[in-house]
C-alpha cells in the first residue's frame, strides 16, 4: 500500500535567512510553463516546509547543500491534516495568498477524511462525516478564486479494508459532497480524486472507485503518492484508467503523478530504511502528456513514512538519502 505521512501541527513562520540563502545560491524556486495539460503555469514553493526550516537551523550540516539544492529549493504540496474547523479557513487563506502573490499555483493535499489509512501509522482525520464536511467547507473558503490543485484524500479510495459496505458508501459520498464543495467555493480549483499506483488496484476496480466517489465532478485523479513507482509505469496506468473511465461515459480526466521519491529502485511502500530511493522528476506542469496535468512532489522528500521515525517527521538522513546522486534542478529563465 501507499500509505502517506501527514504533516502534523506544522509551524508557518520562516526565517527569511532561508529564503535569502536559498536564492544566493543561485536555486531555482518553481518549474512549470507551458503544460501538456490542462494545468499551465508555475508552481508555489511552501517557504513554511519542514525542509526549508531544517536547511535555516543547520547551516553547517555536511548534507545541508545537497538538501537545499535538490529538495528545499523545489515546490511541495502543503499538507492540511489537523483537525481543526475553526482555524482551517485562515490558514488556506494565508497560504494561498502568499501563492497568489508570487503567481504561482499552490498545491493543496487534504487529509482529513474519518478513519484515514484504516488506523495505520497516519490514523486519525475528522471525528465523523458530519465534522469533516464542516470542515471541508471551511477549508473551501479558504481558497480564493484563482488556480489551486487540490490532491484529496490519499489512499482514501485505494485502501478500504477497514470499511463495511454501509460506510464506504458513506465515504465515497463524502468525498464526492467534499469535491463539490471545493469547486463551489473555487471553480478554478483542480481537484483530484485518490487512484492509488500502477502497482495496488487493477486500473478497471480503480476506475469503479473513482466513478462512486463523483470523479465526475472532480478534474481527474492522482497516483503515486508516497510510493515509488516509475513515472512511466504510472503514465501506462493512467491511460487504463481514463479509458475505463471514458466507458463509463466520463471523459475528460487527468491524471497527477507523484514524482518526490520515484527515481531509484521501487518496491516495498516504506522508504524509513531504504537508501536505493531517489527523487524523481522534479515538480512541473509542462508534462509532454496530454493526459497528464503535472507531475508533484506530494509527499515532502524526507518525511517518514512512520516505519523506523514517527510519521510525517522530517529526516535530514532520508532527505539526504534521496538527493544525494540524483540529478540537479533545471534551470529557469
Amino acid at each position: 500500500m501507499a500509505i502517506l505521512s501527514p504533516r502534523r501541527g506544522r509551524s508557518t513562520a520562516i526565517s527569511m535567512a532561508a529564503i535569502a540563502g536559498l536564492a544566493a545560491a543561485g536555486v531555482c524556486f518553481a518549474v512549470g510553463g507551458a503544460s501538456a495539460g490542462t494545468v499551465s503555469g508555475s508552481l508555489y514553493r511552501d517557504p513554511s516546509s519542514a525542509v526549508v526550516r531544517w536547511v535555516a537551523a543547520n547551516p553547517g550540516d555536511s548534507r545541508t547543500a545537497v538538501i537545499r539544492d535538490k529538495i528545499a529549493s523545489q515546490p511541495q504540496a502543503r499538507w492540511f491534516a489537523n483537525f481543526n474547523p475553526s482555524t482551517v479557513q485562515s490558514e488556506v487563506s494565508g497560504f494561498i495568498g502568499a501563492a497568489n502573490a508570487a503567481q504561482q499555483i499552490p498545491v493543496l493535499a487534504v487529509y482529513e477524511i474519518t478513519n484515514r489509512d484504516c488506523g495505520g501509522a497516519s490514523a486519525g482525520g475528522a471525528p465523523d462525516l458530519n465534522q469533516y464536511q464542516t470542515w471541508v467547507s471551511n477549508f473551501a473558503r479558504g481558497l480564493g478564486n484563482r488556480t489551486v490543485l487540490i490532491i484529496l484524500e490519499t489512499d482514501s479510495l485505494a485502501l478500504q479494508t477497514c470499511l463495511s459496505g454501509a460506510e464506504l458508501n458513506a465515504r465515497n459520498q463524502a468525498i464526492s459532497t467534499a469535491t463539490q464543495t471545493i469547486k463551489s467555493a473555487n471553480p478554478n480549483a483542480k481537484v483530484y480524486l485518490d487512484g492509488g499506483h500502477s502497482t495496488w488496484n487493477s486500473a478497471s476496480e480503480t476506475a469503479n472507485r473513482l466513478r462512486a466517489a463523483g470523479v465526475q465532478y472532480a478534474d481527474g485523479f492522482f497516483t503515486n503518492v508516497s510510493n515509488y513507482n516509475s513515472t512511466s509505469g504510472e503514465a501506462n496506468f493512467g491511460r487504463s484508467v481514463i479509458s475505463a473511465l471514458n466507458g463509463m461515459g466520463i471523459s475528460g480526466k487527468r491524471q497527477i503523478i507523484d514524482t518526490s521519491r520515484n527515481g531509484g529502485a521501487s518496491g516495498d511502500w516504506c522508504g524509513d530504511d531504504n537508501t536505493d530511493r531517489r527523487i524523481g522528476t522534479y515538480p512541473t506542469t509542462n508534462t509532454g502528456d496530454s493526459n497528464i496535468d503535472a507531475y508533484l512532489w506530494v509527499k515532502p522528500p524526507g518525511e517518514a513514512d512512520g516505519c523506523r521515525y514517527t510519521a510525517g517527521s522530517f529526516q535530514p538522513d532520508l532527505a539526504y538519502s534521496l538527493a544525494n546522486g540524483a540529478p540537479n534542478p533545471p534551470t529557469t529563465a
